[in-house]
């Protein structure tokens, strides 16, 4: 039987290129025939590292059954899976995420959930020797995990144990990870393709806080000015979205990478309290600032209060 392995719908880097990671070490390395596979079309920043290291695009799941054997990785939280998760053989979890809750298991299962900012860095870590046999296009994707999941380390989740292996992976490389992070935040920033709805979705998780239901979502950009300008529209679809996804509100912070800090949009007086309770700031008119903010997982979701 062929493994599943995938991370979390609205796949970003990480949860493109952990899955490869993952089923190359154990289809390469263990023996273990798998497959990575994901749970949506992956952002513009994950398509520009799938083709700048020819890495195969892996196949869409829709859902699986209780005959399928599956690894989990970048997230444990069920509302990010396939609606059946708790029907299949769940082996293996691999995250750096808060444990949410509500997944069940057939068996005792291994689980490896450690603070740091990237699952590829776990997986380095967990193959052990074998990490050695890497080719360069998984090298490649490991790099790209970590360099989006940091910020190129700007992040508050950056830990020292992501950056040495990042400057370990480019010197085997050979390639400059200044200059390959500001290739792939200028794929991050190119979203003139999507629609607004779908920029409100492309990176977004849900989250629930004493019953009210949100999608939390997040834009990484190096060029906010872009974004600003479909201001109008976007306002007018974080209303259309939540209707349509069944939440009470959509949460957008646009993150401007190089100047580290977060830009809230504040579409009715619900969240301009959420955003005043939040964060401590007076959001009087239809988005505020939030400087130093830029990691969704560290400092907007914790920080979230109704």
């Amino acid at each position: 039987m062929t493994i599943q392995v995938f991370g979390h719908k609205s796949p970003d880097t990480d949860s493109t290129g952990s899955p490869i990671i993952w089923a190359w070490y154990l289809s390469e390395c263990r023996d273990t025939p798998a497959k990575a596979r994901l749970l949506g079309e992956p952002n513009t920043e994950a398509l520009f590292v799938l083709r700048r290291w020819q890495l195969d695009r892996p196949e869409l799941l829709e859902d699986v059954t209780a005959n399928d054997e599956v690894v989990i990785v970048d997230t444990n939280n069920v509302a990010e899976l396939p609606a059946s998760i708790n029907d299949a053989r769940v082996i293996e979890v691999i995250d750096h995420h808060m444990l949410q809750g509500g997944l069940k298991t057939r068996g005792p299962i291994n689980i490896t959930v450690r603070p740091v900012a990237c699952t590829a860095t776990i997986m380095y870590d967990l193959m052990g020797a074998d990490a050695n046999k890497m080719p360069p296009h998984i090298k490649g994707a490991m790099l790209s995990c970590i360099l989006s999941d940091t910020l190129e380390f700007r992040s508050p989740t950056t830990t020292d144990v992501d950056r040495r292996l990042a400057e370990k992976l480019a010197a085997d490389l050979g390639i400059d990870m200044r200059d390959y992070a500001a290739e792939m935040f200028a794929a991050k920033s190119d979203v003139s393709s999507y629609s607004d709805s779908a920029l409100l979705r492309m990176d977004s998780k849900p989250y629930e806080i004493d019953g009210v239901k949100f999608r939390v979502s997040v834009l990484e950009t190096t060029s906010p000015g872009t974004v600003l300008a479909r201001k109008d529209g976007l306002m007018e679809d974080l209303v259309a979205v939540a209707e349509e996804d069944g939440v009470d509100h959509v949460l957008f912070f646009l993150i401007d990478i190089l100047g580290q800090e977060a830009l809230m949009f504040i579409q009715n007086d619900t969240v301009r309290s959420i955003a005043e309770k939040s964060f401590g700031v007076s959001a009087p008119g239809n988005m505020v600032a939030l400087p130093g903010i830029i990691s969704r997982k560290k400092q907007i979701i914790p920080a979230l209060k109704v």
